[in-house]
Formats: structure tokens, C-alpha cells, sequence
């Protein structure tokens, strides 16, 4: 079962941080939050592979899976969490470059074109890693139904996805740790 509290006890006791931070998208920020200290942390993963199993629902999709490195240990999560639970759910990763040998694809994992996946990321700020995976998804024949997020920043990443016309839904938002995000 899904602990929602203790995700967002996890997340601030390792991995949001105050201070001045660029991020991935090039913005400054006065905190960040280090996903991978929770997504790598045994009790993280598995509250956040249960998380996102209970958002995904009924209707899963055939497979899970984000942007190397950062979705790969959600990914791991989610997909253990589903054999734990008796579920069929494959795993994939996409790579930010192919590795120029073998099939030099994009996209690893058991996954073929057609099928039905969820997009997995820690941090949601503007979704452009998101939307790149999706991209990468979609060229290979992938149908991406969603986005789901640990956590949204709320800073755009909602809206870009929108303009895809792909749901996205969070576990956390940054209002669940006391911060508003900026306004405009």
C-alpha cells in the first residue's frame, strides 16, 4: 500500500536541498530535489514503485519507462513491484544518445511498436526530458498514453504535456513541501 506520507518524509529528510541550483532546463532555482536519493533508496523505491502501480491503475499499459539514467531506477521499481503483485508490465529505457553499435536504437528493453507505455520521471520542471523521451518513443512506434511524476515542480511541465494532448499526474507536488511555486 501506497504511503504518500512517508514518500514526502523520505523526499525531504534526502533529497530537496535549499540553496541556488540550475536546472536540467536552465532555469535558477532556490532549492532542489535530488530524486535519485530517494529513488535509490530501498524504502523509495518501494513507495514510489507503489505509487505509481495504484496511479496507473486497472488499465496498465505494456510497459513503463523514461529518459536514462534518471527513470531507470523508477522504472526497476515499478516493474518489481508489478511481479511482486502479479501484474504483466514490461520495463524500457530510452537513451539520450544511441550507442552506435548492434541495433543502435534509441529505445532498450521488450517493448515493440504498437505498444501501449507510460512515461516515468522523478522531477517534472518544464517536461522537456519527458517530451524528448516521448519523441524517442514515438519514432520507434511506441504509443505514450501518459507522464507520470514522482514529484511536479510546477513550472510548465503540466501545460507542455497538454499541448501533446498526454495526461500527466504527479505522486507529489512542491506544495506538499510548504513551496509555491513561482507565479507566470
Amino acid at each position: 500500500m501506497y504511503d504518500r506520507n512517508a514518500l514526502i518524509a523520505l523526499v525531504r529528510q534526502h533529497a530537496l536541498k535549499f540553496g541556488d541550483f540550475t536546472l536540467a532546463s536552465g532555469r535558477k532555482a532556490k532549492y532542489y530535489l535530488d530524486g535519485k536519493q530517494v529513488t535509490l533508496d530501498a524504502a523509495g523505491a518501494r513507495l514510489i514503485g507503489e505509487g505509481i502501480l495504484d496511479l496507473l491503475g486497472p488499465t496498465l499499459p505494456s510497459a513503463v519507462g523514461g529518459m536514462s539514467i534518471g527513470a531507470d531506477p523508477i522504472t526497476a521499481a515499478v516493474v518489481t513491484l508489478a511481479g511482486v503483485r502479479e501484474v504483466p508490465l514490461k520495463g524500457f529505457m530510452v537513451r539520450k544518445e544511441s550507442k552506435g553499435h548492434g541495433t543502435n536504437q534509441f529505445i532498450e528493453g521488450p517493448v515493440k511498436s504498437g505498444d501501449r507505455v507510460a512515461i516515468v520521471e522523478d522531477v517534472v520542471t518544464t517536461g522537456g526530458s519527458s517530451i524528448l523521451a516521448i519523441e524517442r518513443c514515438r519514432e520507434f512506434g511506441l504509443v505514450v498514453e501518459r507522464v507520470i511524476a514522482i514529484i511536479d515542480r510546477m513550472e510548465g511541465g503540466r501545460e507542455a504535456f497538454a499541448k501533446l494532448d498526454i495526461p500527466f499526474e504527479s505522486l507529489l507536488t512542491i506544495r506538499d513541501f510548504g513551496i509555491e511555486p513561482p507565479v507566470g
